[in-house]
Protein backbone atom coordinates (compact mmCIF):
# COMPACT_ATOMS: atom_id res chain seq x y z
CA UNK A 1 0.00 0.00 0.00
CA UNK A 2 3.23 2.64 0.63
CA UNK A 3 4.45 1.79 -2.76
CA UNK A 4 1.30 2.03 -3.84
CA UNK A 5 0.35 5.33 -2.25
CA UNK A 6 4.02 7.23 -3.69
CA UNK A 7 3.41 5.96 -6.84
CA UNK A 8 -0.31 7.81 -6.72
CA UNK A 9 1.72 10.38 -5.34
CA UNK A 10 3.91 10.80 -8.52
CA UNK A 11 1.29 10.50 -10.63
CA UNK A 12 -0.89 13.44 -8.84
CA UNK A 13 2.35 15.71 -9.14
CA UNK A 14 3.24 15.01 -12.49
CA UNK A 15 -0.41 15.62 -14.09
CA UNK A 16 -0.65 18.60 -11.84
CA UNK A 17 2.80 20.02 -13.62
CA UNK A 18 1.46 18.96 -16.99
CA UNK A 19 -1.79 20.94 -16.05
CA UNK A 20 1.10 23.79 -14.54
CA UNK A 21 2.85 23.76 -18.12
CA UNK A 22 -0.11 24.10 -20.41
CA UNK A 23 -1.77 26.72 -17.95
CA UNK A 24 1.12 28.73 -18.08
CA UNK A 25 2.66 28.19 -21.67
CA UNK A 26 -0.02 28.49 -23.42
CA UNK A 27 -2.54 31.13 -21.85
CA UNK A 28 -1.21 33.99 -24.36
CA UNK A 29 -0.98 31.54 -27.36
CA UNK A 30 -4.95 30.67 -26.75
CA UNK A 31 -6.23 34.40 -26.16
CA UNK A 32 -4.19 34.93 -29.62
CA UNK A 33 -5.45 31.67 -31.01
CA UNK A 34 -9.43 31.79 -29.89
CA UNK A 35 -9.75 35.46 -28.29
CA UNK A 36 -10.32 37.36 -31.58
CA UNK A 37 -6.73 39.57 -31.88
CA UNK A 38 -6.36 41.17 -34.66
CA UNK A 39 -4.71 39.76 -37.86
CA UNK A 40 -1.22 41.66 -37.47
CA UNK A 41 -1.23 40.92 -33.64
CA UNK A 42 -1.42 37.02 -34.90
CA UNK A 43 1.24 37.70 -37.50
CA UNK A 44 3.88 39.46 -35.13
CA UNK A 45 3.51 36.78 -32.33
CA UNK A 46 3.69 33.82 -35.23
CA UNK A 47 6.94 32.86 -34.14
CA UNK A 48 6.63 32.96 -30.42
CA UNK A 49 3.14 31.41 -30.22
CA UNK A 50 4.29 28.29 -32.27
CA UNK A 51 7.19 27.72 -30.57
CA UNK A 52 5.47 28.05 -26.97
CA UNK A 53 2.79 25.94 -28.15
CA UNK A 54 4.83 23.12 -29.40
CA UNK A 55 7.38 23.34 -26.55
CA UNK A 56 4.17 23.21 -24.24
CA UNK A 57 2.04 20.46 -26.29
CA UNK A 58 5.42 18.54 -26.30
CA UNK A 59 6.08 18.91 -22.87
CA UNK A 60 2.60 18.16 -21.47
CA UNK A 61 1.67 14.92 -23.64
CA UNK A 62 5.61 14.07 -22.97
CA UNK A 63 5.15 13.73 -18.73
CA UNK A 64 1.79 12.31 -19.31
CA UNK A 65 3.12 9.54 -21.56
CA UNK A 66 6.44 8.86 -19.16
CA UNK A 67 4.41 8.63 -16.53
CA UNK A 68 1.72 6.20 -17.86
CA UNK A 69 4.99 3.95 -18.73
CA UNK A 70 6.58 4.11 -16.01
CA UNK A 71 3.43 3.51 -13.67
CA UNK A 72 2.42 1.02 -16.22
CA UNK A 73 -1.15 2.63 -16.15
CA UNK A 74 -3.67 1.84 -19.32
CA UNK A 75 -5.66 4.93 -17.78
CA UNK A 76 -2.29 7.63 -18.54
CA UNK A 77 -1.57 5.90 -21.18
CA UNK A 78 -5.26 6.98 -22.88
CA UNK A 79 -5.17 10.27 -21.12
CA UNK A 80 -1.79 11.17 -23.58
CA UNK A 81 -3.54 9.88 -26.48
CA UNK A 82 -6.67 12.01 -25.82
CA UNK A 83 -4.53 15.69 -24.85
CA UNK A 84 -2.64 14.67 -28.45
CA UNK A 85 -5.83 13.89 -30.62
CA UNK A 86 -6.71 17.30 -28.90
CA UNK A 87 -4.34 19.15 -29.50
CA UNK A 88 -3.63 17.93 -33.28
CA UNK A 89 -7.53 19.55 -33.64
CA UNK A 90 -6.51 22.34 -32.22
CA UNK A 91 -4.00 22.99 -34.52
CA UNK A 92 -6.05 21.81 -37.73
CA UNK A 93 -8.74 24.50 -36.42
CA UNK A 94 -11.22 22.10 -36.30
CA UNK A 95 -11.29 22.91 -31.86
CA UNK A 96 -11.88 26.46 -30.34
CA UNK A 97 -10.03 25.76 -27.22
CA UNK A 98 -7.77 22.70 -27.10
CA UNK A 99 -5.96 23.96 -24.02
CA UNK A 100 -9.03 24.04 -22.44
CA UNK A 101 -10.29 20.65 -22.72
CA UNK A 102 -6.99 19.04 -22.15
CA UNK A 103 -6.94 20.83 -18.80
CA UNK A 104 -10.00 19.37 -18.14
CA UNK A 105 -9.12 15.97 -19.08
CA UNK A 106 -5.91 16.27 -16.62
CA UNK A 107 -8.37 17.96 -13.59
CA UNK A 108 -10.57 15.17 -14.48
CA UNK A 109 -8.10 12.13 -13.94
CA UNK A 110 -6.68 13.85 -10.61
CA UNK A 111 -9.83 13.99 -9.56
CA UNK A 112 -10.44 10.49 -10.34
CA UNK A 113 -6.86 9.64 -8.95
CA UNK A 114 -7.47 11.66 -5.97
CA UNK A 115 -10.97 9.50 -5.59
CA UNK A 116 -8.90 6.13 -6.15
CA UNK A 117 -6.31 7.18 -3.58
CA UNK A 118 -8.89 7.93 -1.34
CA UNK A 119 -10.76 4.56 -1.84
CA UNK A 120 -7.28 2.76 -1.35
CA UNK A 121 -6.99 4.50 1.96
CA UNK A 122 -10.18 3.06 3.16
CA UNK A 123 -9.80 -0.41 1.45
CA UNK A 124 -6.31 -0.46 3.33
CA UNK A 125 -8.21 0.09 6.67
CA UNK A 126 -10.51 -2.30 6.02
CA UNK A 127 -7.75 -4.88 4.41
CA UNK A 128 -5.68 -4.21 8.30
CA UNK A 129 -8.46 -4.55 10.32
CA UNK A 130 -9.55 -8.05 8.76
CA UNK A 131 -6.42 -9.32 8.25
CA UNK A 132 -5.43 -8.45 12.20
CA UNK A 133 -9.16 -9.93 13.26
CA UNK A 134 -9.06 -13.08 11.05
CA UNK A 135 -5.33 -13.95 11.63
CA UNK A 136 -6.12 -13.47 15.68
CA UNK A 137 -9.41 -15.66 15.46
CA UNK A 138 -7.22 -18.35 13.40
CA UNK A 139 -4.36 -18.57 15.92
CA UNK A 140 -7.35 -18.64 19.02
CA UNK A 141 -8.83 -21.52 17.18
CA UNK A 142 -5.90 -23.05 16.59
CA UNK A 143 -4.87 -23.05 20.19
CA UNK A 144 -8.08 -23.90 21.06
CA UNK A 145 -8.28 -27.11 19.02
CA UNK A 146 -4.88 -28.03 20.16
CA UNK A 147 -6.04 -27.87 23.60
CA UNK A 148 -8.57 -29.73 23.49
CA UNK A 149 -6.69 -32.30 20.92
CA UNK A 150 -4.44 -32.34 24.28
CA UNK A 151 -7.23 -33.05 26.85
CA UNK A 152 -8.21 -35.73 24.00
CA UNK A 153 -4.90 -37.51 23.40
CA UNK A 154 -4.51 -37.81 27.42
CA UNK A 155 -7.76 -38.98 28.38
CA UNK A 156 -8.05 -41.56 25.83
CA UNK A 157 -4.77 -43.03 27.27
CA UNK A 158 -5.81 -42.77 30.23
CA UNK A 159 -9.00 -44.97 29.56
CA UNK A 160 -6.86 -47.39 27.36
CA UNK A 161 -4.91 -47.92 30.51
CA UNK A 162 -7.76 -48.27 32.62
CA UNK A 163 -9.59 -50.97 30.76
CA UNK A 164 -5.75 -52.60 30.12
CA UNK A 165 -5.88 -52.71 34.23
CA UNK A 166 -9.73 -53.81 34.09
CA UNK A 167 -8.43 -56.87 31.90
CA UNK A 168 -5.31 -57.68 34.37
CA UNK A 169 -7.50 -57.82 36.87
CA UNK A 170 -10.66 -59.80 35.91
CA UNK A 171 -8.26 -62.31 34.58
CA UNK A 172 -6.75 -62.31 38.58
CA UNK A 173 -9.81 -62.85 39.65
CA UNK A 174 -11.18 -65.83 37.36
CA UNK A 175 -7.51 -67.32 38.53
CA UNK A 176 -8.70 -66.67 42.03
CA UNK A 177 -11.97 -67.95 41.57
CA UNK A 178 -10.52 -71.23 40.18
CA UNK A 179 -7.62 -71.36 43.01
CA UNK A 180 -10.19 -71.07 45.65
CA UNK A 181 -12.69 -73.85 43.89
CA UNK A 182 -9.90 -76.39 43.52
CA UNK A 183 -9.11 -75.34 47.71
CA UNK A 184 -12.52 -75.96 48.11
CA UNK A 185 -12.41 -79.21 45.99
CA UNK A 186 -9.42 -80.73 47.99
CA UNK A 187 -10.71 -79.40 51.41
CA UNK A 188 -13.79 -81.44 50.95
CA UNK A 189 -11.57 -84.75 50.04
CA UNK A 190 -9.39 -83.82 52.71
CA UNK A 191 -12.50 -83.91 54.97
CA UNK A 192 -14.27 -87.32 53.70
CA UNK A 193 -11.27 -88.88 54.07
CA UNK A 194 -10.51 -87.59 57.69
CA UNK A 195 -14.10 -88.90 58.87
CA UNK A 196 -14.06 -92.01 57.08
CA UNK A 197 -10.12 -92.53 58.43
CA UNK A 198 -11.88 -91.40 62.04
CA UNK A 199 -14.04 -93.86 62.38
CA UNK A 200 -12.23 -96.57 61.27
CA UNK A 201 -9.87 -95.94 63.92
CA UNK A 202 -12.18 -95.37 66.18
CA UNK A 203 -14.21 -98.72 65.48
CA UNK A 204 -10.60 -100.40 65.78
CA UNK A 205 -9.77 -98.81 69.22
CA UNK A 206 -13.18 -99.88 70.48
CA UNK A 207 -12.47 -103.27 69.39
CA UNK A 208 -9.23 -103.58 71.17
CA UNK A 209 -10.47 -102.16 74.13
CA UNK A 210 -13.26 -104.60 74.56
CA UNK A 211 -10.92 -107.53 73.61
CA UNK A 212 -8.28 -105.94 76.47
CA UNK A 213 -11.47 -106.09 78.83
CA UNK A 214 -12.63 -109.38 78.09
CA UNK A 215 -9.34 -110.90 78.57
CA UNK A 216 -8.77 -108.91 81.39
CA UNK A 217 -11.82 -109.91 82.80
CA UNK A 218 -11.23 -113.98 82.25
CA UNK A 219 -7.64 -113.98 83.22
CA UNK A 220 -8.91 -112.66 86.31
CA UNK A 221 -12.09 -114.98 86.99
CA UNK A 222 -11.26 -117.92 89.32
CA UNK A 223 -12.76 -122.06 88.43
CA UNK A 224 -11.07 -122.04 85.15
CA UNK A 225 -11.06 -125.87 84.44
CA UNK A 226 -7.57 -125.61 82.84
CA UNK A 227 -4.42 -123.98 83.46
CA UNK A 228 -3.18 -121.12 81.57
CA UNK A 229 0.16 -121.08 79.42
CA UNK A 230 2.92 -119.47 81.67
CA UNK A 231 3.02 -115.89 80.90
CA UNK A 232 0.53 -116.40 77.78
CA UNK A 233 -2.13 -113.91 79.57
CA UNK A 234 0.91 -111.17 79.82
CA UNK A 235 1.72 -111.90 76.74
CA UNK A 236 -1.26 -111.43 74.98
CA UNK A 237 -2.82 -108.61 77.43
CA UNK A 238 0.67 -106.67 76.21
CA UNK A 239 0.11 -106.73 72.33
CA UNK A 240 -3.14 -105.75 72.69
CA UNK A 241 -2.28 -102.63 75.13
CA UNK A 242 0.38 -101.63 71.77
CA UNK A 243 -1.95 -101.76 69.20
CA UNK A 244 -4.39 -99.74 71.59
CA UNK A 245 -1.72 -97.40 71.93
CA UNK A 246 -0.70 -97.17 68.41
CA UNK A 247 -4.48 -96.99 67.32
CA UNK A 248 -5.04 -93.97 70.03
CA UNK A 249 -2.09 -91.94 68.22
CA UNK A 250 -3.00 -92.71 64.74
CA UNK A 251 -6.42 -91.36 65.76
CA UNK A 252 -4.76 -87.99 67.08
CA UNK A 253 -2.81 -87.96 64.19
CA UNK A 254 -5.65 -87.84 61.78
CA UNK A 255 -7.56 -85.12 64.01
CA UNK A 256 -4.75 -83.04 64.14
CA UNK A 257 -3.90 -83.32 60.80
CA UNK A 258 -7.83 -82.35 60.17
CA UNK A 259 -7.52 -79.75 62.36
CA UNK A 260 -4.40 -78.17 60.61
CA UNK A 261 -5.57 -78.46 57.09
CA UNK A 262 -9.47 -76.79 58.04
CA UNK A 263 -7.47 -74.38 59.86
CA UNK A 264 -4.91 -73.57 56.70
CA UNK A 265 -8.07 -73.51 54.53
CA UNK A 266 -10.24 -71.06 56.72
CA UNK A 267 -7.31 -68.81 56.28
CA UNK A 268 -6.87 -69.18 52.79
CA UNK A 269 -10.71 -68.75 52.12
CA UNK A 270 -10.96 -65.65 53.83
CA UNK A 271 -7.46 -64.61 52.24
CA UNK A 272 -9.28 -65.18 49.14
CA UNK A 273 -12.52 -63.67 49.92
CA UNK A 274 -10.70 -60.31 50.87
CA UNK A 275 -8.81 -60.21 47.86
CA UNK A 276 -11.67 -60.99 45.76
CA UNK A 277 -13.36 -57.93 47.52
CA UNK A 278 -10.52 -55.25 46.68
CA UNK A 279 -10.25 -56.95 43.33
CA UNK A 280 -13.93 -56.41 42.29
CA UNK A 281 -13.97 -52.92 43.86
CA UNK A 282 -11.18 -51.63 41.70
CA UNK A 283 -13.02 -53.23 38.36
CA UNK A 284 -15.86 -51.30 39.31
CA UNK A 285 -14.17 -48.26 40.16
CA UNK A 286 -11.36 -48.17 36.74
CA UNK A 287 -14.38 -49.47 34.81
CA UNK A 288 -16.60 -45.70 35.82
CA UNK A 289 -13.38 -44.03 34.97
CA UNK A 290 -12.78 -45.74 32.20
CA UNK A 291 -16.88 -44.99 31.12
CA UNK A 292 -16.57 -41.57 32.15
CA UNK A 293 -13.19 -40.81 30.18
CA UNK A 294 -14.89 -42.06 27.01
CA UNK A 295 -17.97 -39.86 27.70
CA UNK A 296 -15.73 -36.79 27.79
CA UNK A 297 -13.43 -37.70 25.10
CA UNK A 298 -16.90 -38.18 22.94
CA UNK A 299 -18.17 -34.51 23.79
CA UNK A 300 -14.43 -32.91 23.62
CA UNK A 301 -14.39 -34.44 19.83
CA UNK A 302 -17.74 -32.81 19.15
CA UNK A 303 -16.11 -29.64 20.83
CA UNK A 304 -13.15 -29.77 18.78
CA UNK A 305 -14.99 -30.64 15.77
CA UNK A 306 -17.26 -27.42 16.17
CA UNK A 307 -13.93 -25.72 16.50
CA UNK A 308 -12.53 -27.20 13.92
CA UNK A 309 -15.23 -25.80 11.60
CA UNK A 310 -14.79 -22.33 12.48
CA UNK A 311 -11.17 -22.71 11.67
CA UNK A 312 -12.20 -23.66 8.09
CA UNK A 313 -14.48 -20.67 7.91
CA UNK A 314 -11.63 -18.19 9.61
CA UNK A 315 -9.60 -19.66 7.03
CA UNK A 316 -11.78 -19.54 3.91
CA UNK A 317 -12.24 -16.24 4.67
CA UNK A 318 -8.76 -15.21 5.24
CA UNK A 319 -7.82 -16.46 2.20
CA UNK A 320 -10.57 -13.98 0.05
CA UNK A 321 -8.88 -11.27 2.13
CA UNK A 322 -5.49 -11.79 1.30
CA UNK A 323 -6.14 -12.08 -2.17
CA UNK A 324 -8.12 -8.98 -1.84
CA UNK A 325 -5.68 -7.25 -0.11
CA UNK A 326 -2.11 -9.17 -0.21
CA UNK A 327 -0.68 -8.07 -3.93
CA UNK A 328 0.73 -10.89 -5.84
CA UNK A 329 4.16 -10.47 -7.50
CA UNK A 330 2.86 -10.28 -11.60
CA UNK A 331 3.80 -13.83 -13.61
CA UNK A 332 4.94 -13.85 -17.18
CA UNK A 333 2.36 -15.38 -18.46
CA UNK A 334 0.22 -12.09 -17.15
CA UNK A 335 2.77 -9.99 -18.31
CA UNK A 336 2.97 -11.14 -21.90
CA UNK A 337 -0.91 -11.76 -22.30
CA UNK A 338 -0.70 -7.85 -21.04
CA UNK A 339 1.76 -6.93 -24.00
CA UNK A 340 -0.09 -8.59 -26.34
CA UNK A 341 -3.32 -6.88 -25.34
CA UNK A 342 -1.47 -3.46 -25.55
CA UNK A 343 -0.10 -4.35 -28.83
Amino acid sequence: FEAETKSRGEELKALAGAKKAIAEATGGAADISYGGAAFLQVISGRASLASGMDLANFEAVRMVRDLAQKQNAPELAQLAQRMASMIRLGASGTSQDPFGKVKGLISEMISKLEADAAADQSKKAYCDKELVESSDKKLQKTTEIDKLSTKIDQMSAKSAQLKEEVAELQGALAKLAQAQAEMDSLRQKEHEIFVKSKAEMEQGLEGVKLALKILSEYYASEGKDHKAASGGSEGIMGLLEVVESDFSKSLAEIMTTEDTSAAEYDKETKENAIEKTMKTKDVEHKTKESAYLDKTVSELSADRSGVQAELDAVLEYLKKIEEQCIAKAETYADRKARREAEI
